[in-house]
């Protein structure tokens, strides 16, 4: 089905107009789209809306490439914007009770009591706010939890919601929005911490700012190798006929991973969407902080399994394997032999560019961009995904030890000053580096219960990097 008469849609902030409104450049990854004479008069400055055939194509199209994300104030209601609230809860009766008071009365929920050790305390919580219980005599984990959750729901939207979780009343009204795309089967807000006593310890001023759950302040569409590759369902709206067979209850861990990466194979559209939040309640104590961490690391072997061509923790083109090669050989011949390869690369892109005005200017940037890429997830191998390895390499080799530390200390600072947290260098430097050992670990131990390196092993692309025209 097209995108709807009135659907309008607004270039990324990271998408280039280029040539006097003739070529876009954005996305990911990163691609050229030529417009014809006939695109170009669609557009209003930055924003297209959708007034026919030619313009929802193009709109449809700047959606999948990354290039564009909708207006979601501008979207309307679903003509029938009816949801059905499914809460899975393990005990937790405050939390419960906190969340339910957050949605609301007037509301469909149904609470799903996973084999809780005190169920009469859930059951009380669930009567006192009016919502349908359903209890589970054998617990089925959060998966299992939901899918028996949605077997009941009635209405054509369903909201999952953690009882962890504080919802505004604003945030399921705007996710639903989305569904003006027919295609979209998913739509996610930015979750945020939850300011509560405990939150203002170190653990929690580094969470409000780091958490594996916070996707960032700016709108994307959820797929594999994108700017945001997965979606937490710890809130999530979801089109109930799009789901088919739900969560998979096989997995304790990452299910919310692998229904993104499902949904995008079959056509589908998932949607962050962070101008509106849903708070969650952090874990702040160390020892269930890193264990929380760990857990999340166990879910690559099983991802790997179902998802093999999007679980890599890195992705490198040829060019920038040779690049970072060459430099961690510490060598006299590494920095030139990088810079033939940089220089290389660049007048590559180069070609690809032909027609574009400034193309060389353009492609040392592309370029740069690309190898401070490849030197990021360099390190985030060495200090997170590999760093076993890494560890038993520093024994053993003086270079590998200084590539470790470097990479260990510049990400420190960098993403410290990016995220300009409420915390001191040094305490947010020890939070992140127990944040990417604890996770590491998780990896390394799903992947030797697994007997497979999938999770652990780099994919090199080729890229055609053929432009694309649009019409």
């Amino acid at each position: 089905m097209p995108l709807p008469t009135g659907f309008t849609v607004v270039l990324d902030r990271r998408t280039e107009v280029l040539d006097d409104g003739r070529v876009l450049l954005g996305g990911f990854p990163t691609r050229l789209l030529r417009l014809t004479a006939r695109a170009q008069a669609l557009f209003e400055g930055r924003t297209l809306r959708v007034t026919g055939r030619a313009g929802a194509l193009l709109a449809d199209r700047l959606l999948d490439a990354g290039l564009a994300h909708p207006v979601v104030t501008s979207l309307p209601e679903p003509r029938d914007a009816r949801h059905t609230f499914v809460v899975p809860v393990r005990d937790r009766p405050r939390e419960l009770d906190r969340l339910l008071t957050s949605i609301g009365p007037g509301h469909e929920v149904i609470v799903v009591d996973d084999a809780s050790h005190r169920p009469a305390s859930v059951a009380a919580v669930a009567a006192e706010h009016g919502a349908r219980l359903l209890a589970l005599s054998v617990n089925a984990g959060p998966a299992g939890a939901r899918n028996a959750g949605l077997r009941l729901v009635r209405t054509p939207y369903a909201v999952f919601v953690d009882s962890d979780v504080v919802l505004p009343p604003e945030t399921v009204p705007v996710l639903l929005r989305h569904f003006a795309d027919p295609r979209v089967a998913m739509a996610v807000p930015r979750i945020t911490g939850l300011e509560t006593a405990a939150s203002a310890n170190w653990i929690g001023r580094y969470e409000s700012v780091r958490s594996s759950l916070d996707l960032g302040r700016h709108p994307a569409a959820v797929r594999p190798a994108g700017s945001v590759s997965w979606a937490s369902t710890a809130c999530t709206v979801v089109r109930v006929d799009a789901l088919r067979d739900g969560f998979d209850a096989r997995m304790r861990v990452g299910e919310d991973v692998d229904l993104c990466w499902r949904l995008f194979a079959d056509g589908r559209r998932v949607r962050y969407e962070p101008t509106v939040e849903a708070a969650h309640e952090h874990r702040v104590e160390v020892a269930d902080w890193l264990l929380r961490k760990a857990v999340y690391g166990t879910g690559a072997h099983p991802l790997a399994e179902r998802h093999p061509q999007h679980i890599a923790p890195a992705v490198f083109a040829p060019w920038s394997v040779v690049m970072v090669g060459a430099l961690l050989a510490q060598r006299r011949w590494s920095v030139p032999v990088a810079g033939i390869v940089f220089a290389g690369a660049g007048l590559r892109i180069a070609r690809k560019l032909d027609g574009v005005r400034q193309r060389h200017r353009l492609a040392l940037r592309l370029t740069a961009m690309g190898s401070v890429a490849a030197l990021t997830q360099t390190s985030a191998l060495l200090t997170r995904h590999w760093w076993p390895a890494a560890a038993v390499g520093c024994v053993a080799s003086r270079r590998i030890r200084r590539a470790v530390a470097v990479a260990a200390v510049a990400d420190v600072v960098l993403e410290h000053r990016r995220d300009r947290a409420a915390l001191d260098l040094l305490r947010y430097g020890v939070a992140r580096r127990l944040d990417d050992l604890a996770y590491g670990a998780g990896v390394w131990l799903s992947v030797l219960r697994g007997r497979s390196t999938a999770a652990l092993r780099p994919r090199i692309v080729r890229r055609s990097g053929t432009p694309g025209e649009g019409r």
